[in-house]
């Protein structure tokens, strides 16, 4: 189907999201816009958040809100130099979100596709190519070279953050393939950090107390391939049931319709903790706010400084519900030369030594949890009982275990 019949001009991009067009992106990085397709609202809904709770479903644009649209977009891609390297491939700037959404915009947090029909062979048939774990050690010891894991043709994978990683697919039998032409990544995969070394091993720990906990229940692991360890997440918005094996989500950022240069609260206040939970509430309801909640309190007990928005996420699978995202990148960070503050404030204090258990309570019930006390309370319960039976891997931090017990029992105090 050419650019005619589907209602295209020249440059405009499909937006599609579980095998249902929402519309085209059109416009330049200044002036991108997504100018909706009415069959979208027809099959989810007029106003349906199924794609962000900042973007409802329209049948046309309202200018009004042409620059949050703006940002969802640009969301959808990496920062630091996972972008710069994304460009150069791409041929385009840094700043053009069309350009780069053409090139990476088939493999995306959540389930949401982004193509140029004007490309040759679009639409891509998907396709895996089988890797020997010389070649994921290749691509794990120069994560730059190949950014997330791209071929250089036929790559076309993008994922925000700015931490090094690759994502690949790991079939039933174990091996590892690279994902092609908008295939399904289901892995991230870590390579150590050149400073940090303990970081993906910390990483690891931080993890398995979420799982025990409740908060996640998607498998992480360290592997070795050929010698170079690596940290395995397997990836949560991924679901070989759901369409395409993709299950949407959009990150803290989107759901305000702010920048990822405003993620940290200190970065203007656009991002706060409580205008989140305002947020949730109003798409997922009270058990949406308390899971957002839950989350808070591990983060603050396993010294997790970097709980910022793009760290916190929502799922939006094909029955327009809405909920909070499992947990992730939840890293006790106290023993890393940082300057000790939290990403976002906890009932306004900033530094991680400085906040008690009282401060945890006065801030879920400025999100109108009237039993935050009892929350809280049975949280460090949960997380001291996690933290007795989970014994961190020999690569992590030989603090990790005294240090989280002991921000426990500070936050217990009250």
């Amino acid at each position: 189907m050419g650019r005619l019949e589907m209602g295209l001009t020249m440059g405009d991009l499909v937006v599609e999201l579980y095998e249902q067009r929402l519309g085209t992106l059109r416009g330049d990085w200044r002036s991108l816009d997504l100018i909706p397709d009415p069959a979208a609202a027809l099959r989810f809904g007029l106003d349906s958040m199924v794609m962000s709770i900042a973007v409802p479903l329209q049948v046309r644009p309202t200018r009004s809100r042409g620059s949050i649209r703006r940002n969802f977009f640009a969301e959808l891609l990496p920062e630091g130099r996972m972008r710069t390297r994304l460009a150069q491939i791409a041929g385009v700037q840094e700043h053009d979100v069309i350009g780069l959404l053409r090139r990476f915009g088939r493999d995306l947090a959540g389930a949401l596709q982004v193509w140029d029909p004007e490309v040759p062979g679009e639409p891509k048939v998907p396709r895996y190519e089988p890797l020997e774990q010389a070649d994921v050690a290749r691509m794990l010891a120069d994560v730059s070279e190949e950014p997330l894991g791209n071929k250089p043709i036929g790559g076309k994978t993008s994922l925000a953050g700015i931490q090094d990683k690759i994502v690949l697919a790991r079939g039933s039998d174990g091996g590892w393939s690279r994902v092609v032409d908008g295939a399904p990544s289901t892995h991230i995969l870590k390579p150590p950090h050149a400073r940090y070394p303990t970081l993906i091993y910390d990483e690891e720990y931080g993890a398995r107390l979420a799982r025990t906990v409740a908060l996640t229940t998607y498998a992480t692991w360290v592997e070795e391939f050929a010698g170079i360890p690596a940290l395995v997440i397997e990836r949560y918005d991924r679901d070989p049931l759901a369409p395409q094996g993709r299950v949407h989500q959009e990150d803290g950022t989107q759901v305000l319709g702010a920048s990822g240069g405003q993620k940290y609260q200190r970065q203007g206040g656009a991002v706060t903790l409580e205008r989140l939970a305002r947020a949730f509430r109003g798409a997922g309801g009270a058990p949406m706010v308390e899971a957002l909640f839950r989350q808070l309190v591990v983060a603050v007990a396993v010294g997790n400084l970097d709980m910022h928005a793009k760290n916190i996420s929502v799922l939006h699978p094909p029955d327009v519900t809405c909920r909070l995202a499992p947990a992730y990148d939840m890293v006790p960070q106290t023993h890393l030369p940082t300057d000790g503050e939290l990403a976002l404030a906890v009932n306004d204090v900033y530094r991680h030594a400085s906040v008690t258990g009282a401060d945890l309570v006065a801030e879920g019930e400025r999100w109108g949890i009237t039993h935050a006390p009892t929350l809280v309370q049975a949280m460090l319960t949960n997380m001291a009982a996690a933290v007795d039976a989970e014994v961190p891997l020999p690569g992590a931090h030989p603090g990790l275990v005294d240090e989280i017990g002991g921000f426990i029992e500070r936050l217990r105090r009250g």
